[in-house]
């Protein structure tokens, strides 16, 4: 028997909050969330501006929230996370997730407003140990916490992919964890060994709807797939949606190094994968890399003794404001906004637009 399920379907605007909640219930996500606990709703931020594929969308948001209320679901927290270059709430707003939120009683809460404190891993977590050697600091509100993350299906100039497990590198490191690009690989992982720690139950529900082909997690093509994730496995949901965008799941590193420390499953052979199936699905995704990914991986990686002084001192502040500069008053503007049009004429664009 297979220990590790994925749940895939096809799906379009007219149904794809119904078939959300198909999702969720073919994923059997009652068996990892409680009600009894209280759920954290990872939201997944990559760009304060709204761009197809990048961030959360807001039919998945909707999705997921109609099926736990009316599975009676009550202790619900949106919650998302600031970058050096992205703001959670101006997220909130361009990304139409407010409306949402509202529309179902719930406040959304920006991870910035809370306590955050060091905490000290149980499992052996030697990356987080070298990126953070003074201790990492995580929200306290996560910890005893159900976790449920809403990542898209993108490809990403650091991890080749970007799903589940990336999502919680966003919640449980500071706006420091650029710091962790380096080693980013094994922190992934380090990460979900922590994850497995603090939170009793861990899902995920991953949009496919339009994913993102070349130099995620912002500059990319969107692409309309009309495909939908969700698993209790992140290691699993994160091999699957691999297979779907064309890529080896054993060949990217987090994926792989994760399968053999047995903290889920990454051969997707041994995964049950349920729903619709992917035997013949492959996006042909390619992932490509941004000046910005390209340029922080040679300082961290190539010219290492750079390092210190443009990533650890005053100097950084240009690093962001050239990455601001670049993805939103120069790519987003002259490229991004065509490519926006574009989507718009679709129907996944009229359904975007239809929102508050």
């Amino acid at each position: 028997m297979k220990s590790s399920c994925v749940a895939v379907l096809s799906t379009k605007p007219k149904t794809v909050i119904k078939d959300y909640a198909r999702l969720m219930e073919l994923a059997e996500y009652k068996k990892s969330i409680s009600k009894r606990r209280e759920l954290a709703l990872k939201l997944n931020l990559s760009w304060s501006l709204y761009y197809p594929a990048c961030s959360t969308e807001p039919w998945q948001l909707e999705g997921v929230l109609s099926k736990l209320k009316a599975d009676g679901y009550k202790k619900i927290l949106p919650v998302e996370n600031k970058t050096v270059v992205t703001n959670p709430w101006k997220g909130a707003r361009q990304n139409k997730w407010l409306p949402i939120i509202e529309k179902h009683g719930l406040k959304f809460q920006p991870l910035t407003d809370v306590s955050w404190n060091v905490y000290t891993p149980k499992a052996d977590t030697p990356a987080i140990d070298a990126i953070f050697p003074e201790g990492l600091k995580i929200p306290d509100m996560f910890r005893g916490k159900d976790v449920m993350h809403l990542p898209t299906q993108k490809c990403h100039g650091h991890t080749t992919i970007t799903g589940s497990m990336k999502n919680a590198f966003g919640g449980l490191i500071t706006e420091r964890r650029h710091h962790s690009h380096k080693m980013i690989h094994e922190v992934l992982v380090d990460l979900l060994s922590i994850q497995k720690e603090i939170h009793p139950g861990i899902f995920t529900v991953m949009d496919g709807t339009v994913a993102g082909n070349g130099a995620g997690p912002r500059t990319m093509e969107p692409v309309i797939k009309n495909n939908i994730l969700a698993s209790s496995d992140s290691v699993a949901i994160d091999a699957v949606s691999a297979k779907m965008m064309g890529f080896d799941p054993m060949k990217i590193p987090f994926i792989k190094i994760a399968h053999d420390k047995g903290l889920g499953c990454g051969d997707v052979s041994q995964i049950d994968v349920v729903g619709k199936s992917i035997k013949n699905v492959n996006y042909r995704f390619h992932t490509g890399k941004s000046p910005v990914v390209f340029w922080d991986q040679m300082f961290r990686k190539k010219l290492p003794f750079i390092e210190p002084l443009l990533f650890h001192t005053p100097l950084f502040r240009l690093c962001v404001l050239g990455s601001a500069l670049y993805h939103d008053n120069l790519w987003y503007p002259l490229i991004g906004k065509k490519k926006i049009s574009a989507f718009e004429k679709t129907e996944w664009g009229t359904l975007f637009q239809k929102y508050a």
